[in-house]
């Protein structure tokens, strides 16, 4: 079972949201939040396993709320708003994943399901943007802790770079998915990193400056 709380300032939109996710099989919604200090409180006190965040709430806006929660709990952020200061700014604190409203019933709860497996999803007509923002960006030289990857976290790294899943990972490293998690557990905690899309970010980031290959100084690349 997937425990949700959907935090929203506006009383008719989560009352349609908690109705879609509440009819949907092996999803529960645990709590309503309306505004982004109540739902730091809940998610403290209900530790779910998806946090259902809009950006614009009084008391404590979404981008600021997903901030203090990210460590413990995934954040999935729902706004009627695609501006790039929104988008950006939900990824940098570490949200897992960012829709819009305009998302249809089944799309959502299929993004809740991903996001509660330990994937990272983007709204499509976001996902361009990221892209050219990234592609104007210089690349930056990398980060100290990538070096504390090993080279198998290193091969896992790159794939999260490529937007794969915890499957196809799985697939391509010939290894088991459980493992696959493990992998990226480690990696976001040694890179200090919130989320999985953070870590795939930071990934193209370092590829683009063709860092983020194995290091043939820590042993063989199928060290496990």
């Amino acid at each position: 079972m997937i425990d949700v709380l959907v935090a929203d300032d506006q009383a008719a939109v989560r009352a349609g949201l908690v109705l879609i996710l509440g009819a949907a099989a092996g999803v529960r919604v645990v709590g309503e939040a309306a505004d982004g200090r109540r739902a730091v409180e809940l998610a403290r006190e209900l530790r779910p396993h998806v946090v259902l965040m809009d950006v614009r709430m009084p008391r404590l806006d979404g981008i600021a709320a997903t901030r203090e929660i990210a460590g413990f709990t995934d954040v999935l952020v729902l706004t009627t708003f695609d501006m790039d200061e929104y988008v950006f700014g939900a990824l940098r604190a570490g949200a897992s994943g960012f829709l819009l409203k305009d998302v249809d019933a089944d799309r959502l709860v299929e993004a809740v399901r991903t996001v509660a497996a330990g994937e990272g999803i983007i709204a499509p007509r976001v996902t361009r943007r990221l892209i050219e923002a990234f592609s104007a960006a210089p690349a930056p030289s990398a980060p100290p802790a990538l070096d504390e990857l090993t080279p198998r976290e290193r091969e896992v790294f790159a794939c999260l770079g490529e937007g794969l899943s915890n499957g196809q990972i799985a697939a391509r490293l010939d290894m088991a998915e459980t493992t696959t998690k493990t992998h990226v557990s480690r990696i976001l905690q040694k890179l200090g990193l919130a989320s999985r899309v953070q870590a795939a970010i930071r990934a193209q980031e370092t590829a683009a400056s063709g860092l983020s290959g194995p290091d043939p100084h820590k042993g063989s690349p199928g060290t496990s």
